[in-house]
């Protein structure tokens, strides 16, 4: 019984690899490698190269590596980009995705789980965020998202396949032991970008937004360590495996952390300061977007462990720099 990892040489679901193998798993990763890396996938698992939405490739990957579960990380995450190339967005998120699941719920595939995202809360009206709050994505992106959770309640009803859509908040960190992390150079996550800032590989940050409704004026996010982020979806493997119904559930801190303070905290970390460009606010940026996670510890069983943004930064930093060593 094999667990098949679509996008498993990226920066999640690398580490979503490590952590089944750690759990006695047996894996498959399907990645086209273009945002993904072959490094990054342990040389014991097999890696299938090709792309998820290729309905013929899926089936054969399932017969050949006997796949009972489906984890699906693949997909375009940057918001600005959605909303400059939305076709490429609802084409890459929503419609590969829709062949995908069509075609795992055809084979006969009972239990998959899905990375959803905070963006489809929107601006949510209150804070922390809960899982029946309404939805209002800004972006493209975001929408991309909201309507694969759509298609999946209604599979999972026509067939016999239980889903877990995990709304992933801002995702941050590497691994403790060094062997993963965020390795795509130009990746435009706040912590990886500050981080680079911090140690010369680039010439300071711009900040997009300071007059928002927050304390200080710039967005507020809560940060989840990659590490329990694919923990939780273990959590979900063993909770479908148990005959859990499908559910949706946040993947946060229910902590938040503004732009400005994660900044302050990677000056601290690296002992250094950087420029700091401060810009007008991008479209399909939310103000605060902070995780409710109840619904995931009473049902998951999830318990976060990783949670200090300083012990976060400074893997995220150690990480940088093996990357560029490695590039030396």
């Amino acid at each position: 019984m094999t667990v098949l990892v679509t996008g498993g040489a990226g920066f999640i679901g690398s580490h979503m690899t490590l952590e089944l193998l750690a759990a006695g798993e047996s894996v498959v990763v399907l990645d086209n490698l273009s945002t993904g890396f072959a490094s990054a996938v342990p040389k014991s698992v097999p890696l299938v190269i090709g792309d998820f939405g290729d309905e013929a490739l899926v089936a054969k990957t399932i017969k050949d590596h006997d796949v009972r579960e489906v984890i699906h990380f693949a997909a375009k995450i940057v918001v600005p980009e959605s909303i400059a190339d939305p076709v490429a967005y609802y084409v890459n998120n929503t419609a590969k995705a829709l062949a995908l699941i069509s075609c795992v719920a055809a084979c006969g595939i009972e239990r998959f789980i899905f990375s959803s995202t905070a963006a489809v809360y929107g601006d949510p009206e209150s804070s922390p965020v809960r899982e029946d709050t309404r939805l209002s994505p800004l972006s493209p992106y975001g929408r991309s998202k909201l309507m694969v959770e759509w298609m999946l309640q209604d599979i999972s009803r026509a067939h016999n396949m239980n889903h877990v859509a995990l709304r992933y908040f801002n995702v941050a960190g590497a691994d403790p032991q060094g062997r993963v992390g965020q390795s795509t150079v130009n990746a435009s996550h706040l912590i990886k970008t500050a981080v680079r800032a911090a140690l010369g590989f680039r010439n300071g940050m711009e900040v997009f937004g300071t007059d928002y409704p927050t304390p200080d004026g710039s967005c507020v996010r809560d940060f989840i360590h990659v590490t329990d982020l694919v923990r939780a979806h273990l959590d979900a493997l063993r909770y479908l495996r148990a005959g859990g119904d499908s559910i949706v559930c946040n993947c946060g801190y229910q902590t938040g952390y503004s732009v400005l303070e994660v900044i302050e905290v990677v000056k601290s970390v690296a002992g250094v300061d950087f420029p700091v460009r401060l810009s007008g606010c991008r479209p399909g940026d939310s103000a605060s977007v902070i995780a409710d996670n109840t619904r995931i510890k009473s049902l998951l069983g999830w318990k976060p462990i990783h949670a200090d943004l300083h012990a976060m930064i400074a893997q995220s930093m150690a990480w940088e720099r093996r990357l560029h060593n490695r590039a030396a």
